[in-house]
């Protein structure tokens, strides 16, 4: 298997398992009509199948005359499914989701990555679950994982000038991050913690359904692109996501850096403005 999916598959996998549909095997059971099949069931076979399967299939399978037993699959050609709670990549939208049900999937004590082993509280999200508009980050520093809230160091305080420089406050607003845990010494989520944790965020999205997504840096705007171009290359263009409108600027800590790249940033957010029918705050 390609190394680069194999997280991925195995967080199929394990989620999965958790709706207790595994474990998982090579070989399937064959269905009405279907000609002859390697691993096909014999009638003593049919008579302990589940009781999810027709009538008329086990019917079929009893009339069957029987056969020699299969030779059993070797280890090798069962799909291990990896041990622990996780959940695969959400393609769809689940009805009735909510941002409450979404935290209890989660759990107070999620494992389902390394990032676990170095953090102090998971940083869920926070503000209105209706909002309009929702920021995205890449993950926790230091403050919020101390806090269990993002964006409320240095940069979450210029975040919050930011918002209310669009005659807006934090209160209205949604404010998350790719990853829940913070990665340590602050540095980028990797793929594989990505490809673990980034579900729970588009199922966030889904639940508040806002009007815009403002991706604050590379690392969510790709995430939620599906992209490796760098935001410089999209960086205040509409873009889509799931029907809803999508935004990609400067990450605050950036600006905290740069801060000549503010009035570009600016310009962003006049367009996000525009968009929620917005008005600058009176200075």
């Amino acid at each position: 298997m390609d190394h680069t999916k194999r997280p991925r598959t195995e967080a199929w996998f394990r989620y999965a398992d958790d709706l207790g549909l595994g474990p998982y095997y090579l070989d399937r059971a064959p269905r009405m009509n279907d000609g002859p099949s390697i691993g096909q069931a014999s009638g003593a076979e049919a008579a302990a199948a589940p009781s999810f399967a027709s009538p008329e299939v086990l019917a079929a399978a009893a009339r069957r005359q029987p056969e020699p037993a299969p030779t059993p699959a070797p280890a090798s050609s069962i799909i291990q499914v990896p041990s622990g709670p996780s959940l695969f990549e959400v393609t769809e939208r689940i009805e009735g989701d909510t941002l409450e049900r979404v935290r209890k999937d989660i759990g107070a004590d999620c494992a389902r990555c390394k990032l676990h082993k170095a953090r102090t509280k998971i940083v869920f999200g926070v503000g209105n679950p209706k909002a309009e508009l929702v920021f995205v980050g890449e993950g926790p520093g230091r403050d919020e994982d101390a806090q269990g809230e993002p964006f409320v160091g240095r940069a979450g305080k210029l975040l919050t000038q930011m918002i209310e420089a669009m005659s807006l406050r934090r209160e209205d607003v949604y404010i998350c991050n790719v990853v829940k845990c913070r990665p340590p010494e602050n540095r980028l989520p990797e793929k594989d913690e990505i490809a673990t944790c980034s579900p729970f965020l588009y199922r966030q999205l889904d639940a508040i359904r806002p009007k815009v997504i403002c991706c604050l840096g590379a690392c969510s705007a790709q995430t939620l692109l599906a992209t490796t171009q760098g935001i410089s290359r999209f960086r205040g263009e509409w873009l889509d996501w799931r029907g809803t409108r999508l935004i990609a600027t400067y990450h605050p800590a950036y600006l905290l850096r740069n801060p000549s790249a503010k009035g570009e940033v600016w310009k962003d957010l006049q367009k996000v403005m525009a968009v929620l029918g917005l008005k600058p705050k009176a200075r």
